[in-house]
């Protein structure tokens, strides 16, 4: 095992990027860039970045994911979520380094009932999700020492999510729709930090063999699913001191009440089960989670 590798966290002010920082502060000698550091529609800033730092591990935080703006600015979520990742890909291959990436649900169309599995076949219904898919395949065509984590849902306690827009929402209305039609795991930002320091932790020990019994795909969230009106139930059963005992009304809608310009996918169920055979890492229940932010937020 390295000791203390070099870090690379590119994203670092979004939501997975914040708590990234702090899994793996007492691990490695991290370096943390946002958009003021470097702009990831322009190829040569990333590779000069990358070859500055000479980073052991590389997490890529960073991704467009204005959904519904992305249908008017397709170059620009292409340039961020695909050619950006193939970018990385080819300065980790190029140094040996390890390269962690995040996908996304939105890579499927979110037909059937089953939860979606890593062979399944993709087909995003909206400009944002074929952008992901780009960026996935770039990174699997590029090869190297790789690990892209689809994942569904985030939140967490900073940045911009369905959890805080709930709450902000509640201080505003005495009453608020949400659509009760799509399914998915809310996962949460800590989760996934925590679950890939424990990754990455356990391919520079050696744990998981050699590069093509580790690297590749896998889905990573937290277990259990649950619609979005169902989750927001569950936040204001838990968010009572937050909102001060305020009581408001949730109305059940379907998606086709609530029309947007990116099309959701009604099932963004993922199944974990590669990630727990393979990598023995496994996320806990949304509720628990919520659980765990909700308190942060309090604190």
């Amino acid at each position: 095992m390295i000791s203390k590798p070099r870090i690379l966290i590119v994203g670092a002010g979004g939501q997975v990027g914040l708590e990234l920082q702090r899994s793996f502060r007492d691990f490695g000698e991290v370096t943390a860039v946002g958009r003021q550091e470097v702009d990831l529609a322009i190829p040569d800033r990333i590779r000069d970045l990358v070859r500055r730092v000479k980073p052991q591990v590389l997490l890529n935080a960073a991704a467009y994911t204005a959904v519904d703006r992305a249908e008017s600015e397709p170059d620009l979520a292409m340039a961020i979520n695909a050619h950006a990742p193939r970018v990385l890909a080819e300065e980790a291959l190029r140094i040996n380094s390890l390269l962690v990436h995040y996908s996304t649900d939105y890579v499927f169309d979110g037909e059937g009932r089953e939860p979606w599995r890593e062979t399944d076949h993709t087909n995003p219904q909206n400009v944002y999700g074929a952008s992901k898919v780009a960026g996935e395949n770039a990174i699997v065509q590029t090869g190297g020492n790789y690990i892209i984590f689809r994942t569904s849902w985030v939140y967490g306690p900073h940045g911009s999510n369905f959890l805080l827009t709930m709450l902000r929402l509640a201080r505003q209305r005495n009453q608020i729709s949400v659509v009760n039609d799509q399914f998915g795991s809310p996962t949460t930002s800590i989760e996934l930090a925590n679950a890939t320091c424990a990754v990455v932790r356990g391919v520079l020990a050696g744990r998981f063999g050699e590069t093509n019994n580790w690297a590749g795909l896998y889905h990573m969230t937290c277990s259990g699913a649950v619609s979005w009106f169902g989750f927001a139930e569950a936040i204001f059963e838990r968010a009572g001191k937050l909102l001060d005992g305020k009581v408001l009304a949730l109305i059940p809608i379907a998606a086709e009440d609530y029309p947007t310009p990116a099309k959701r996918p009604h099932n963004s169920v993922l199944s974990n089960s590669k990630l727990r055979n393979r990598l023995n890492v496994w996320l806990s229940p949304w509720e628990a989670a919520l659980d765990r932010v909700i308190q942060a937020l309090r604190s």
